[in-house]
């Protein structure tokens, strides 16, 4: 068989790639719930990346059954991160500028990290607990009463949504790291999307109804932007460059993320940086850089 490794220099601009469309992808969520509502924005860009994965495995030869062993897992990734997280997230951003949305988005790693120690029995380091401290600093710096309205629900609602958002996904890592994979995880997404496509149309036709939607040329781009680059492509690229490069290179790396996706909302939608976004996106990404890849570098 031969490798499917890519020479280090194509899998850095690869995951620049990944970085990019995953930033690009809020304030294109934004958009969208604007025209659609927002569990039938998931369902349909989950559909679409589902058919987009069904064509990429298939040319590949790499499309499978999953194995009994391998169900847990699909399940584990399917419900809280590709359903409870994508609703969650489109429901919550409504409410939210895509910037904040982002940030809040990506405080993932803080709940990671007592759900790892709780249910896996990871350690919990010094370096894990400053980093913590100096995340939780942002978060109390992004929600305090002089820059952060606490009379408007619906900005509440918003907020709260998105941090819940951040559990859901934190509990698919946490248990990703326990499951024994059989098949690679690149072979059982298509599944996981699929799955999640039938799920949240389900979860749409039960809150949102049937609804009657002007299909824009913008709109249709919207959706093919989320559905091919913002899931399918960039899952497909992720698998790619976790094969190739240090995991300790992606999991800092990854945290650019949320500094595409302020910058490109501000382009986009002219939402404005104000200093309390910066220094708070500053800390929190700092924060888990701090708590991820220093203790990588300690351990080897």
């Amino acid at each position: 068989m031969k490798s499917d490794h890519l020479p280090r220099h194509l899998a850095l601009l690869l995951f620049a790639v990944v970085v990019l469309a995953w930033g690009f992808n809020w304030p294109v969520t934004k958009l969208m719930v604007q025209s659609v509502p927002p569990l039938w924005t998931a369902a349909l860009r989950s559909l679409v990346a589902s058919v987009v994965l069904l064509a990429l495995l298939w040319g590949q030869g790499n499309l499978i059954v999953p194995r009994r062993g391998d169900l847990p897992v699909v399940f584990g990734i399917a419900l809280p991160h590709m359903v409870a997280f994508s609703g969650l997230v489109s429901i919550g951003i409504q409410f939210v500028p895509a910037g904040r949305a982002i940030v809040l988005g990506y405080t993932t790693p803080l709940w990671v990290i007592p759900a790892a120690r709780l249910f896996l029995g990871e350690p919990i380091t010094r370096y894990h607990l400053a980093g913590g401290a100096v995340a939780l600093a942002g978060l109390a710096i992004m929600f305090n009463p002089a820059s952060f309205d606490w009379s408007d629900g619906r900005s509440l609602l918003g907020n709260g949504l998105l941090l819940l958002a951040a559990a859901c996904w934190a509990v698919s890592i946490v248990y990703v790291r326990a499951h024994r994979w059989i098949s690679t995880p690149f072979q059982l997404v298509f599944w996981e999307a699929l799955l999640a496509s039938f799920l949240l149309a389900l979860l749409a036709l039960f809150f949102e109804g049937v609804h009657e939607v002007e299909w824009t040329p913008q709109l249709v781009l919207l959706l093919l932007y989320g559905g091919v680059c913002g899931n399918a492509l960039a899952y497909w690229a992720i698998a790619m460059v976790n094969r190739s490069l240090p995991a300790a290179v992606t999991s800092l790396g990854l945290l650019a993320t949320p500094v595409v996706g302020t910058l490109s909302a501000a382009l986009a939608l002219g939402e404005p940086i104000t200093l309390t976004l910066l220094g708070a996106m500053t800390l929190i990404i700092g924060g888990i850089a701090l708590g991820t890849f220093t203790h990588r570098q300690q351990r080897h």
